[in-house]
């Protein structure tokens, strides 16, 4: 996966955004300020930056303007909601500009948005035996190919990205089928029935009352 720098100045802040891009198998790093911004992206080892805008001493958006001259990608995160403050960071090249607080999933896929913008996300994913290579679309169960609908598979790499983090079938159908939808979720229902029978993943594919679902990582393989 990639491996991100967070400047953030909070520590109880950064420890949660931390724990929160790890659960998505990226690795990081964290600096309480931009002191030594420039030169931990100059050196080329990070595919994201995690930039807080309040910082001490410069504030993000000076430490912007000196990582400006690099390629590495920048998501700006905040708590100021000013209009004014978004646009200035966005025209100062930062990718995107998220407002805090925000939900762990939120975070997660913004952040994978732009490392597929990069080409910097994980093509082949793992969880347990199954094996998913996103740019051929295939899915191998052990040593077998499971043959899997568009919207099955895409609901698998949504899962296997988001490995023990609760979805909801809201959130589903907004980043799988892509559009809003405050009816009927009985087609997320049907189709992580599919994927439960064609996988075998009746047990690790739980269901999580009045609110979604889980993909959990094989109890044989969780740390600790």
């Amino acid at each position: 996966m990639a491996n991100i720098l967070i400047i953030e100045d909070d520590a109880h802040v950064s420890r949660t955004i931390r724990a929160t891009v790890a659960m998505a198998g990226h690795r990081c790093t964290c600096l309480p300020d931009g002191t030594d911004a420039a030169k931990k992206v100059g050196s080329g080892e990070y595919d994201l930056v995690l930039l807080d805008v309040m910082l001490p001493g410069e504030d993000g958006f000076a430490v912007m303007e000196k990582l400006r001259e690099y390629s590495t990608p920048v998501i700006f995160l905040t708590a100021r909601q000013d209009v004014q403050d978004k646009v200035a960071g966005l025209r100062l090249g930062a990718e995107d500009y998220i407002v805090k607080p925000f939900e762990a999933l939120e975070l997660l896929a913004r952040i994978e948005v732009v490392l597929r913008r990069y080409r910097k996300m994980e093509g082949v994913l793992h969880c347990g035996d199954l094996c998913v290579d996103v740019e051929k679309h295939t899915v191998m169960n052990g040593r077998s190919a499971v043959s899997l609908t568009p919207k099955e598979f895409d609901m698998l790499v949504f899962f296997m990205r988001h490995v023990d983090l609760a979805v909801t079938r809201e959130q589903l159908l907004q980043n799988v089928w892509e559009y809003d939808y405050a009816g009927e979720t009985r087609t997320v229902d049907l189709h992580v029935g599919q994927l439960r029978k064609k996988l075998g993943l009746s047990e690790s594919l739980v269901t999580i009352p009045k609110l979604g679902y889980r993909l959990e990582t094989p109890k044989g393989e969780k740390q600790g």
